[in-house]
This record gives C-alpha cells, structure tokens and sequence, in this order.
C-alpha cells in the first residue's frame, strides 16, 4: 500500500505509560507493531509520571501564587521531555521519528492560561512529516494562543489534543491508552470489583468526565462527539478488550446506572443575599476573567427584587484557588458564602432520570448511612448529590453496591 493513502492511527500515552526509560521503550515497540500494519502513526503524549506536580511543587516553593503565564511555560516542559525521549527510541530502534511542540504541531487556542480551549489546528508539519514515513510525536496538554503565547489545556489536556489532532487529520481512529484496560465502573481504588464498561456512547462518557472520572477529558469527548473519532480506551501493556467510546445509543441500557463517580477537589459557591442583573453579569465576567472551571451554575430570579445563584468550582485547574476567592470576596462583601468541606458523588446513565426512582433511591441509600445529602443536581444522563468531602469513598461503595454490583 503506498504510504500517502495508508490510514492515519492516533495514539495518546499517559503519564503511567510513559513514566521512566523503560516504559518508553516499551511504548516504542507497541507504536512500531501497530505501523507495521501500515498504518500512519500519530502519537501524543503526556508528561512522565508526576513530573507536572513536581513543576508546580517547584513553582510554588519560588512564589506563593504564580502568574498564570509563568505557569504555562513550566508545565508545558513536562510534555516536551516525554516527546523528544519516546522519539530518540524510536529513532534508535530503526523507524524513524520526529517530535513536536503544541505550537510546531498546530495547536491554536484562545488566550486562557491553564485552561485554554482549542480553537483551531493546523497541523501541517505533521502531515508532511507522515509523508515522509515518519512517525510524529506531539507534546499534548499545549498549545500556542492566538497572542502567540504558549498555553496549557488544563486536566486531561493531552486527550484533548489527541482528539482535536485525530479530527484535523482525518484519522481512522483514537487510541487513548494507560494502565487502565478500558473504563470502569468506578475508580478500583475503592470498589475492588469495579466492572469493565465495554461501550459507551459519547454523552455518558461526557457526563463521567465532567463529573470526575479521570480515564478521559470532557473536552476531549466534546471534540470526539463532534468529529464522529471513535474513541479505544485501552491499556498500554495489556492485551484486554478496552472501551470504545462512540455514537451508541442501547435501548436496553436506557435507565440504568453505568458508573458511580465522584470529584473530592471542588468547591460549592452560593449567594448570601439577592444580586442585582448588573452584579450577576459582573460575577460572570469575573469567573472568565480568572479562567474558573465552574460548572452547575443555578439562577434563581425572585420576581424584580434580585437573583440567587449557586455553582460548583473545580479546583483541579485552579492553581490560585485562594488569591481568587479573596478577590471575590473583596468584589462582593459578606454577600457569597464557600462550602469548601464537599464533594459530589454521581451516578451516570442514558436516561438515568426519566423517572424519579434513580434519585429518590439514592438519597435513600445515602441517608441510610447516616451521609447527609446538601444538594441534588440531575441531567438526562446524570444525578450528583453533593456530601461530606470525608464520606466520598463510603458513598460510592454504598451507591455501586447497590445500582451496579446489585447487592
């Protein structure tokens, strides 16, 4: 098969897969088994191991709260170490390879640091280096804004730019793979006898990451659902079957629970007092400005007296969580009150709530405990219950007994 026209295979290597010498050597013959299908290979990967909480140990042992942009140009080293290293065995081992950037690989963003979103991909230098029978290896988890500075995607980042590359390329499909063999039904930390989730469409998958689940970046399968990429969820040293994420929609399965996940670092932010259309518009624009993962944001109007509001901040990709809540605080005095001692637990199905069973069972199951439930949030595919940060774990065992394990 002449290798212009022989399909484009994106794989992307977490940190676990690629966390010391060996392990990349290791990945390096897994890459050169899968071109020797005659396919094209595009790999993205992730920092080695913990090398970004190490950066940011770094940084915050030079200043208390680092400038964003500072920030951006450490933690994108990470990356660029992983890529150079997996591209000298490669070259080492007889196939030749060549190692990108974000910016040389075409990874145009807007201009948030820390959690910038993928505006466009020019991937140009790596289609001519395909056509050159090499093999590309792309630094994930960065990019270049559209002000020319070097930007971070935030949690899960190298997914994104796996899926965004794969898209851009027109690639057969994705291949994300860690020490995971697949999805599974709950994090195994906790449940020993977690299941393996054989397939699952893309808003359920959308809906775990959102609500905690680390095996994939929500904006990742965002991109995914939008490009029509398969997704394989695969472990890198493994031989199992994995997950395949896709547009699947199984009648049988409307209704049930799929997963049971959870996300301990967050923060519940509630109105202390009614806020004014001026003031909510100026809240907004203050959450934009710091580049805030917040999310369930509730409005409640009280005829034309004011809004109440409330909503969840992720502080997995706030890494100056306190400087900002000062700020705001100083913005709207004594009027916002933080519940920093929570966290959510969630339930993820197709059709979850197209009756009421799923959330009354689950409050029942959790009071049951003695876990006190401080709020409810449910969509067409989710039911979160906000609880004591401390009770997570209890919480997730009593609610994958009793939905997934049918204990």
């Amino acid at each position: 098969m002449d290798s212009q026209t022989q399909p484009i295979v994106v794989h992307k290597y977490g940190g676990s897969s690629v966390a010391d010498p060996d392990k990349l050597k290791q990945v390096a013959k897994r890459i050169i088994a899968e071109k020797r299908l005659n396919k094209r290979i595009v790999v993205v990967v992730s920092a080695m191991g913990d090398t970004t909480d190490q950066l940011l140990s770094l940084a915050k042992e030079m200043v208390a709260t680092p400038t964003a942009r500072e920030l951006d140009m450490l933690l994108s080293v990470g990356e660029r170490i992983s890529m150079t290293l997996l591209s000298m065995a490669l070259n080492e081992m007889g196939h030749p390879a060549k190692s990108f950037t974000g910016s040389q690989s075409g990874i145009i963003t807007d201009t948030r640091h820390s959690n910038a979103r993928i505006v466009e991909v020019r991937p140009r230098r790596i289609v001519e280096a395909l056509q050159s029978g090499l093999i590309a290896i792309v630094a994930g988890y960065q990019g270049v804004s559209i002000e020319n500075e070097v930007t971070t995607l935030g949690r899960g980042g190298s997914d994104t730019t796996a899926v965004a590359l794969a898209a851009a390329l027109g690639a057969e499909y994705l291949e994300i793979c860690s020490d995971v063999d697949g999805v599974l039904s709950t994090d195994p930390r906790i449940v020993t006898d977690a299941r393996k989730i054989d397939r699952l469409s893309f808003d359920e998958m959308q809906e775990m990451a959102a609500a905690g689940a680390r095996v994939l970046n929500t904006t990742a399968v965002e991109y995914a659902k939008r490009a029509g990429i398969t997704i394989r969820s695969v472990s890198t040293f493994g031989t199992g079957g994995g997950t395949v994420v896709g547009d699947f929609y199984e009648e049988t399965r409307t209704g049930l629970v799929r997963a049971v996940v959870f996300e301990r670092e967050l923060t519940y932010v509630v109105s202390d007092d009614l806020f004014s259309r001026q003031e909510i518009t100026g809240l907004m624009d203050f959450l934009d400005d710091e580049a805030a993962d917040y999310k369930q944001f509730d409005l409640k109007t009280y005829g034309g007296q004011g809004f109440s509001f409330s909503f969840i901040l992720s502080l997995e990709n706030v890494h100056g969580y306190r400087g900002m809540k000062e700020r705001l605080g100083s913005r709207f005095p004594k009027r916002i009150l933080f519940f920093e001692e929570w966290g959510a637990l969630s339930l993820i199905g197709e059709g979850i709530n197209n009756t009421g069973q799923n959330v009354k069972k689950t409050i029942s199951l959790l009071s049951s405990r003695g876990i006190p439930v401080h709020d409810v949030h449910t969509s067409r595919f989710r039911i979160s219950a906000l609880v004591d940060r401390a009770a997570i774990d209890e919480a997730v065992r009593v609610c994958h007994d009793a939905f997934i394990a049918g204990k």
